[in-house]
């Protein structure tokens, strides 16, 4: 029996420990081979239960413990001596990291949170050697708020955002009061960064009291400079902490590409036909040039003809036509009298003869027959 009671207890230690780990695979874990080094020392930073591939920042910071978090953010930390980092395919890493004193005092911890993706993060506590220690400020209440469910960016554009009008989305998210105290009209701090840019961080306060062990679905509005384009990473930060980021990819304002185009094109369209017409203008006239012909008249009816649709009229005579004038007499030449004009009611021409009598003894001559 004794045997028996003593492999049951070494059985139930070789369950627990092997249940040690799994537990700590649950969540990010971070542990270091130290936990005290000084200023220009490093320590080595190992991590498991990472989502895999993951780029991670290392971070020595103050004014911070694990339960709490950093207080000041990322403003506590000492950035310039940070190290990247990316977990294998099991989700763990194993990094050196440099110990640097932070800018504000300790309690201090090596802070370690995913760069892109779904935010994470996990504390250890290092103590840095010779950096002064001062106590945390005081919470404001005893309420903690945690997000309880994805982010995402609602809304769409519209015909003056393609025209390079501000864009702008709606951040909705689900939190939660994992604090023993309710949190009365909470400030959050929504960032906007572009690329590898810092983020320009906006005060917005939700108005509502969120008691302990409650949940609040929370819209906050995002809006972007004119004319922006391109990936955007949306942050937002309660009490100094990172509670979410969500990225965003805004398309060209192709309404100003094609302005633009139209412009370059009609302007100098424009200016050629001014050109063109100021060149035609001063030029000299070559002289005999050719001149435009003038439009001619319609005849004018003869009196007494019905104007019926479509005849033309003469302007400026109403309904009335212009009396023609009779025709031209042939003109009398002077060495013929009224009677032998040609062409007259004589039919023919008379030669010129002597109207004193003939005598009979005058002969007359006769052409032959």
């Amino acid at each position: 029996m004794i045997r028996l009671s003593v492999w049951a207890a070494v059985l139930a230690l070789l369950v627990l420990t092997a249940a040690g780990p799994v537990a700590a695979a649950d969540g990010p874990a971070v542990r270091l081979s130290a936990s005290q080094a000084g200023t220009g020392g490093s320590v080595t930073v190992t991590g498991t239960g990472w989502r895999p591939h993951t780029l991670l920042m290392l971070l020595v910071c103050g004014r911070a413990t694990p339960s709490r978090g950093v207080v000041g953010g990322t403003n506590s930390c000492a950035n310039g001596d940070g190290r990247a980092v990316t977990t294998d395919a099991r989700g763990a890493f194993r990094r050196k990291l440099p110990v640097a004193e932070p800018p504000v005092p300790c309690p201090c911890v090596v802070h370690v949170a995913t760069v892109t993706g779904t935010t994470a993060e996990a504390d250890a506590v290092l103590r840095v050697a010779g950096h002064p220690v001062a106590p945390l400020p005081a919470q404001r209440s005893g309420g903690r708020l945690a997000v309880l469910s994805d982010t995402r960016l609602t809304g769409s554009g519209s015909l003056l955002t393609w025209f390079g009008a501000p864009p702008g989305r709606t951040l909705v998210l689900t939190v939660g009061n994992t604090g023993t105290g309710p949190v009365r009209d909470p400030v959050f701090q929504v960032g906007t960064a572009h690329g590898v840019f810092a983020p320009q961080w906006d005060d917005q306060q939700w108005r509502g009291t969120l008691g302990p062990g409650k949940k609040a679905r929370i819209e906050l509005p995002v809006e972007l400079p004119a004319g922006a384009h391109g990936d955007y990473t949306v942050t937002l930060k309660y009490d100094g902490r990172v509670l979410a980021e969500q990225p965003w990819g805004v398309g060209r304002p192709w309404g100003v590409t094609l302005f633009w185009l139209l412009l370059w094109m009609v302007v100098p369209a424009a200016l050629f036909r001014v050109g063109m017409a100021v060149v035609d203008r001063v030029r000299p006239r070559r002289p005999g040039g050719v001149r435009h012909r003038r439009l001619s008249r319609p005849a004018p009816r003869p009196p007494g003809t019905p104007w019926w649709p479509g005849t033309p009229r003469l302007p400026g005579l109403g309904g009335r036509t212009r009396e023609t004038a009779p025709p031209p007499t042939t003109p009398a030449l002077p060495w013929f009298g009224p009677d032998s004009v040609p062409g007259g009611p004589a039919g023919r021409l008379s030669a010129p003869h002597d109207d004193s009598p003939t005598s009979p003894t005058t002969p007359t001559t006769k052409g032959p027959t």
